[in-house]
């Protein structure tokens, strides 16, 4: 557990968890973004909805949201999951989100990647500079070797962008997640370390 230890460590320093580069800035949610997090989602609703599981019918109400921030704060205390909201660099705009979930040590040493982005932002180049940074966090800060992720293969636009990402499309999974209501098949992805070929030079600051 020393590499969570050290984690911990730099996250309690002052800068807290920070993750930069490429245009756009990533951090854990906090309280003070429920109005902006509510508004994206609920402008974005119909356009996410085809790709994400059923949203609860108190979603997008503060209480709910603050049950989400006690979850994401127990996943990130025990090591198991980070996630982060993604801002515009430029000017702090709140644009999508980002999860690291179901973290496997031992001989896996390895997390499920997910994220969304709000309908303003859509393939503006957002998502994929978040997912080459988080990628990279995973990589470096939390030393893990493989990251997963999937996508519904009717979802050329999320397949496209983790294939830029360097990842390799490695099959098929029936009745994967349930998804919108249905159980839905699933293309899977992963990314090993050391296949990027990026540089190691991770830094809070980008």
């Amino acid at each position: 557990m020393v590499w969570l230890m050290a984690l911990l460590d730099w996250i309690s320093s002052d800068h807290g968890l920070v993750v930069e580069g490429e245009g756009v800035r990533l951090r854990p949610p906090r309280m003070a973004d429920f109005a902006a997090w509510s508004q994206l989602r609920q402008i974005s609703r119909p356009f996410l909805q085809p790709w994400e599981p059923t949203w609860p019918e108190d979603d997008l109400t503060r209480s709910a949201f603050r049950r989400r921030l006690q979850v994401y704060t127990r996943d990130m205390e025990l090591g198991y999951g980070f996630p982060f909201l993604v801002f515009r660099s430029s000017d702090g705009a709140l644009i999508g989100g980002l999860t690291l979930s179901n973290i496997r040590r031992g001989i896996a040493q390895a997390v499920t990647l997910g994220y969304w982005v709000g309908r303003p932002y859509v393939r503006k180049g957002y998502t994929l500079a978040a997912v080459r940074i988080a990628t990279r966090f995973c990589f470096t800060r939390l030393g893990l070797h493989r990251v997963e992720a999937a996508c519904l293969p009717s979802n050329e636009p999320s397949r496209n962008l983790l294939l830029k990402a360097g990842f390799s499309e490695e099959g098929k999974a029936r009745a994967y997640l349930k998804i919108n209501g249905a159980w839905r098949d699933h293309l899977l992805f992963g990314l090993v370390e050391g296949e990027t070929g990026w540089e190691d030079d991770y830094s809070s600051g980008g």
